[in-house]
């Protein structure tokens, strides 16, 4: 019989980076209102719960559609499913800058745009898959991740300034100029597959519903989800209230503004590095050991640190870690359910993150003490921290990375 060719083309490149700019997009448009909410308000003259309500869209789309977005990343394709994505992405959010001074147009478009989330930020680890060899697929999911954090942070700090320079309407069309050619250079530029696979595949990714039962048929996969919806639910109520969490003690919110600062750029550190030593050392399992631990370090500092500089230090611990680490947890997902899909794996520990972030979002707010403070339910949530890391040492090493990369030839151009 044949043996199968293998190879790996440097395409894989352009195919990462269009993919990148397109998460990058994705979390611009969800962000953009984030830090002009009072302005925002004013200019519309709704309330700032209105304002607020369009960062939420992208979190109620994304619990329903988290599913059906893998089901179609693994049924239709890269190329097809966030193709769709994208196009959905630059169209309305086009729309959103031509109509960017009504409330009800930019409503309307945001949750047009948003329909795209849950394909295109279901699909790293299948992007992954489809154009690496195993030994380079964390890294390539971490620098999608980069990307998703330098979305964060330049909505964070250049909306602000292009809505004084430009007014918010003039920021929105900005905006939306970039989304469409986004949207469309990503269709013009990006190819489903190879034309030979990037390493040997042993089994055939069985289909996207099959591989959600399998999911959680397996007690493994079943330990990785409970994990990841204490570890990405508290990810996303702490972005959300951190600046409430700190106050009470003292801190500013320019204070406030540096510690959510120090996170992303220690995820975005993570994301470069944690990836390269796990292909190194050829381990998944101790790195999202190292990920959860964080965020006992992330939960205490945040909850009691007294002193700033210890405040910063254990949020970029966390960062690092944490979110850093979210690449390789990722792809851990995706070598421990195999034959599932990799859209599938990936979509089920982003919904079950989605779920628990609303609920601690909700949590953190309900239990505040008398002095405005969060301490009370940051405490429960390292509670289940706690209880969540006996069966992650039960869990095995990667099968996929514990038996050492296949061989490689050189990497070669499309043709």
């Amino acid at each position: 019989m044949e043996e199968r060719k293998f190879r790996v083309y440097r395409y894989r490149w352009v195919v990462l980076l269009v993919f990148s700019l397109l998460q990058f997009l994705a979390i611009l448009l969800n962000f953009t209102f984030a830090p002009i909410t009072g302005e925002a308000a004013a200019f519309y003259g709704v309330s700032p719960m209105k304002i607020g309500f369009l960062a939420t869209v992208s979190l109620i789309l994304t619990i329903f559609l988290q599913i059906p977005g893998s089901y179609a990343v693994d049924t239709w394709g890269i190329r097809k499913a966030i193709g769709l994505g994208a196009l959905l992405a630059g169209v309305f959010g086009f729309i959103r800058g031509l109509g960017g001074d009504s409330y009800t147009w930019v409503l309307i478009s945001t949750w047009g745009f948003c329909l795209s989330n849950p394909v295109v930020f279901n699909s790293m680890t299948a992007v992954a898959a489809r154009w690496f060899p195993v030994e380079q697929r964390a890294t390539a999911i971490g620098i999608m991740l980069v990307a998703v954090f330098c979305g964060m942070m330049v909505g964070m700090g250049m909306t602000p300034l292009l809505a004084i320079r430009f007014g918010i309407p003039g920021m929105l069309k900005i905006y939306g100029i970039m989304a469409l050619f986004i949207g469309v250079a990503f269709c013009a530029v990006v190819r489903e597959a190879p034309p030979t696979p990037p390493a040997e595949v042993e089994v055939e990714r069985v289909p996207a519903l099959s591989g959600v039962r399998h999911m959680f048929t397996h007690r493994e996969t079943v330990f990785l989800l409970v994990l990841w919806f204490v570890s990405l639910g508290a990810w996303n109520a702490l972005m959300t209230w951190v600046e409430q969490i700190i106050a009470p003690r003292g801190f500013s919110s320019v204070q406030a503004g540096t510690v959510g600062a120090i996170m992303q750029a220690g995820g975005i550190a993570g994301c470069f590095l944690i990836p390269l030593f796990s292909e190194r050392l050829r381990t998944r399992k101790l790195f999202f050991i190292l990920s959860i631990l964080s965020l006992l370090v992330g939960l205490a500092g945040l909850g009691f640190a007294g002193s700033y500089a210890l405040l910063l230090a254990s949020v970029a611990v966390y960062g690092f870690f944490n979110m850093g680490g979210s690449s390789v947890t990722y792809q851990y997902a995706a070598e421990l359910s195999y034959p599932a899909p990799e859209a599938t794996s990936q979509g089920l520990l982003i919904w079950v993150g989605q779920i628990s972030g609303v609920i601690f979002i909700y949590g953190l707010d309900m239990f505040r003490t008398g002095s405005g403070a969060m301490t009370p339910f940051l405490v429960v949530m390292m509670v289940l921290t706690l209880l969540v890391l006996a069966p992650m040492f039960r869990m095995r090493e990667s099968p996929m990375v514990a038996r050492g990369p296949v061989r490689q030839p050189s990497a070669a151009p499309m043709q």
